[in-house]
């Protein structure tokens, strides 16, 4: 009788859906650049897609030697706005496209220090992201709004180096280099991005 217990608890136990892995927790990864050192903090256990993509960028060396190239100011206020790097879809370091994770999904939103995924239409994203100088959560997802409504992926935040980041949004632009709305917001002088590479915990 007992075996038979025994035998019908271990079935059960079989059966049973195995217990959920908890998530992974916060990954951080430190850029150092020609202007200084910049740590970021990276939530793969809130926006898995798009901190994993960063986190191959970064393990694979493709962000070695990119560069930090633009710095768009708000208008009338240009110690606020975003910088942007990445590899620029160079053919030997860009990945596949990757899917949208809207901050309605993931819960982040894009602060001061947030860093992001560059886009056009959702699920172009690739390398190139940024960093906000300043709070700009209208660059998070707003169902209410027509059309694109889906805003840019945040995936994480800066942690150290905001410094850094705020001396190349202040770095000079060339007014002429540039398409559309990046007109007159390409640095004149790209900050180099040396290394890209984890942090251990």
């Amino acid at each position: 009788m007992k075996r038979r217990v025994f035998l019908g608890a271990m079935a059960a136990l079989a059966a049973a859906p195995a217990a959920a892995q908890p998530a992974a927790g916060p990954v951080k990864v430190r850029l150092d650049t020609a202007d200084g050192p910049i740590v970021l903090e990276l939530y793969p256990d809130k926006a898995p897609i798009t901190a994993g993509n960063f986190l191959r960028y970064v393990d694979e060396k493709r962000f070695d030697g990119a560069t930090f190239y633009r710095a768009s100011k708000v208008p009338n206020a240009a110690e606020y706005g975003l910088v942007q790097g990445g590899v620029q879809n160079d053919p030997k370091r860009v990945l596949k496209p990757i899917a949208h994770e809207p901050t309605t999904k993931t819960g982040l939103s894009h602060i001061d220090g947030a860093i992001s995924m560059g886009r056009t239409s959702p699920g172009t994203a690739t390398s190139d992201f940024f960093i906000c100088v300043g709070d700009m959560t209208y660059m998070d997802a707003d169902p209410k709004q027509p059309g694109d409504n889906l805003g840019f992926a945040t995936f994480g935040k800066v942690v150290e180096g905001m410094d850094t980041v705020k001396q190349i949004l202040a770095a000079p632009t060339s007014p002429t280099a540039g398409e559309g709305v990046m007109k007159g917001e390409m640095l004149a002088k790209p900050v180099k991005i040396i290394t890209a590479r984890r942090v251990a915990p």
